[in-house]
Formats: C-alpha cells, sequence, structure tokens
C-alpha cells in the first residue's frame, strides 16, 4: 500500500510539472526518521530522493513538523506520515502536518499532499481513538494504507490501500481486465496472489463488525497501558512511549510516573461500568498504539553501569518471550528500548506474568555481572 500510494503521488506531480514546462527529473519525498523500510523502498525502487526527518526527545521520536516543512521544495511529490511509529507507537500529527503544508502552500506555492502509512494505527485510532483527525477528514490526506495482519487481525499477505477520490490515482497507473469475465481494474504491484487473506479478513469484518474491533482494541490499550504502569511502578525501567500518560503529559518524570498511575486507577474504574466498546475511556490518555517501549530509568543506569538491555532481552527468550532490545532512529541511537506489542491475546495475567519474566531477568542479568 505504501508503495502505491508514493507512486500515485509521484505520477500527479510529474504531470503537474509536466503541463507547466518544467523540469520533472529530480523527485523528492520527504519522511521522519523513524519510518519502516516499506517507505525508504518506495523512494528508492521508484526513484526519488529520500529526505529523512531527524527525529529527538522534543518530537517524541518521530515527526518534527517544522523540520520537515524546511525540507520541502518545488520538488517534493509529497510526504509519508505515519499513524503509529513502529519504534515507539507514537502517532504523527497528520492534522498539524496538513495545516503547516496549507501555509507553506501559501507562502511558496507547494502543494504537497500526504499520504499516511497506517500499518497499524489505521485499524486501532477507528476504534480506540475515533475523535483523532488523521484521516480523510484531513484536506491534504490523499491516500491511506493499512496492514491486515498487524491490527486488522488476520494473516500476513493483505494490505490496503484507500484513495480520496478517483483523481488521486492516475489512469496511466491502472490496468483494465476483460478475460476474467466483466471488466476490473486493477493496479497492484504482485500479479496471481491467493485468496485466503483477503477471505479472512471479510470473515473478521463480518464476524466482529465495528462493535467487536472496538471491544478488542480497548482491551488492547488497557492491557498496554497496564504494562506501562506496571514496569514504571518497578523503578528499574522508564517508558518512551507515552500512551498511558495524561493526554499532554509527553517523557518519564516522577511527577508524570505517579500521574500516569493515578489516571490508570480512575479509568479503570470508570471501564468497569462500560461495555468496553466505549472509545471515551482513553479520551484522558494520549493517543497512540497498543505499544509499550521502555528502557533502563537514570538511576538504575547509574546505580548499576554494566547492566545490558540486550542481557535482559536475551533472558526473556527463555521464559518464551520475544522482546527485542533496539537503538531508536538516527539522531536518536544512543537510547536503546524495548518493546511490546500488546495484541488481542492479551490479559491481566498476561501482564502480571511478563512483568514477573522481566524482573526475573533483570536480576539475573545483575547476578551474572556480580560473578564476572
Amino acid at each position: 500500500g505504501i508503495m502505491l500510494g508514493g507512486l500515485a503521488m509521484k505520477w500527479r506531480w510529474r504531470a503537474r510539472r509536466q503541463a507547466a514546462g518544467k523540469d520533472a527529473s529530480r523527485p523528492n519525498i520527504v519522511f521522519a526518521a523513524n519510518a519502516q523500510v516499506a517507505l525508504e523502498k518506495t523512494a528508492r525502487y521508484f526513484d526519488m530522493e529520500a529526505r529523512l526527518v531527524p527525529v529527538s526527545a522534543e518530537s517524541r521520536f518521530c515527526l518534527d513538523v517544522e523540520r520537515a516543512a524546511a525540507m520541502i521544495d518545488e520538488n517534493t511529490v509529497g510526504m509519508f506520515v505515519i499513524l503509529g511509529s513502529t519504534y515507539t507507537g507514537h502517532y504523527e500529527n497528520v492534522a498539524e502536518m496538513s495545516r503547516r503544508l496549507d501555509r507553506l502552500h501559501a507562502d511558496a506555492g507547494h502543494d504537497v499532499p500526504i499520504h499516511v502509512d497506517g500499518a497499524s494505527g489505521a485499524f486501532v485510532a477507528p476504534f480506540a481513538q475515533p475523535r483523532l483527525e488523521w484521516d480523510f477528514r484531513v484536506p491534504r490526506v490523499a491516500s491511506i494504507s493499512t496492514s491486515g495482519h498487524k491490527f486488522g487481525l488476520t494473516y500476513p499477505g493483505i494490505g490496503w490501500v484507500l484513495w480520496r477520490a478517483p483523481e488521486y490515482l492516475p489512469d496511466g497507473l491502472t490496468f483494465e481486465l476483460s478475460y476474467l469475465g466483466g471488466v476490473e481494474k486493477t493496479f497492484t504491484l504482485n500479479f496471481s496472489h491467493p485468496s485466503c487473506f483477503l477471505l479472512a479478513q471479510y470473515y473478521q469484518f463480518l464476524r466482529y463488525g465495528r462493535t467487536g474491533y472496538a471491544r478488542i482494541m480497548n482491551a488492547c490499550m488497557y492491557h498496554a497501558r497496564l504494562l506501562s504502569v506496571a514496569i514504571e511502578a518497578t523503578g528499574i525501567y522508564a517508558c518512551v512511549s507515552d500512551i498511558h500518560r495524561p493526554r499532554g503529559c509527553l517523557g518519564y518524570s516522577e511527577e508524570s510516573r505517579l500521574a500516569a498511575s493515578r489516571l490508570f486507577a480512575d479509568a479503570a474504574q470508570a471501564a468497569e461500568r462500560t461495555s468496553g466498546t466505549d472509545p471515551s475511556v482513553n479520551e484522558p490518555f494520549n493517543d497512540g498504539l497498543p505499544e509499550v517501549a521502555f528502557c533502563f530509568t537514570d538511576w538504575f543506569r547509574h546505580k548499576h553501569p554494566t547492566a545490558s538491555q540486550d542481557v535482559v532481552s536475551t533472558l526473556l527468550r527463555v521464559r518464551g518471550w520475544i522482546v527485542p532490545n533496539y537503538p531508536l532512529p538516527p539522531d536518536a541511537a544512543d537510547i536503546h528500548v524495548m518493546r511490546v506489542v500488546i495484541k488481542e491475546a492479551s490479559s491481566e495475567d498476561y501482564v502480571n506474568r511478563l512483568v514477573r519474566d522481566l524482573l526475573w531477568a533483570t536480576q539475573t542479568m545483575l547476578d551474572m555481572h556480580r560473578q564476572d
């Protein structure tokens, strides 16, 4: 979906340039350095310069709107904005980026569309955070892609891409087939493909419906926040993700930890009085994916300078958990985080066992270092 959305933006930009008699040989596309590899593949495979926007703690390790605007010029075909960073689960601010592009258009004449990479978030936000404007309610969003196998609750092998209107998908990119009985249009990068993935997704849509997906996504958010609060309560780990913190409160501190703990306790009591499908239980919190990214606290690092998150990650595999430890994107690569993605099979017992095993792995790591 990412590749198709990027290619459509390039073709529309090229058509405008050629119609104006301008050079169209140096296209570029702008996105943040926290992007997944599919975004960079799109730029490389379709001969576009990838302009990577540096990330920082101030931008919560995702898109910095002002830095992005500074990288745009007349050769920019469009922007990728990510609804759910792979690294930390943060949503990039689609609406704010759109407003900044409006001002840029008025000032410099650069008319830049947005493709939303909703690989994960496009199956979470509509159900858990429906008031968030990231989709076609945002004027500059030309296309949206998402994956069925992440939070669409089906197998790897199916993804979706939607365009705002037919004119956003150039006719030259589509093909008409008539030899399968009737006329149909196709625009894909693969050829014959099994239908089982599509059927599985269709079944899940029918089985769960909007109510079922809302119940599942709300449960995922609840368990991700429970895990976040429990991890920070140890004093050993701090969350880089912010979904458990009060809306507008970003970053770890003792004050934010206590505020998050109190808010979660209040929200848990309120959730007991709902059917499990009411998204209002998520409104007091920051938006984001049900993903927990965390690292050692400064206090713990100072007390145990040889402590290694890589060792903790490896030890967790002994207990059956795959919790990767990896550096954040360039310009923040000195920070390593571990990450847990909460899915539909999660439960309070699941969170309890994971925290127990995380503490075991941490203590075992410390014991190993003492023996050395």
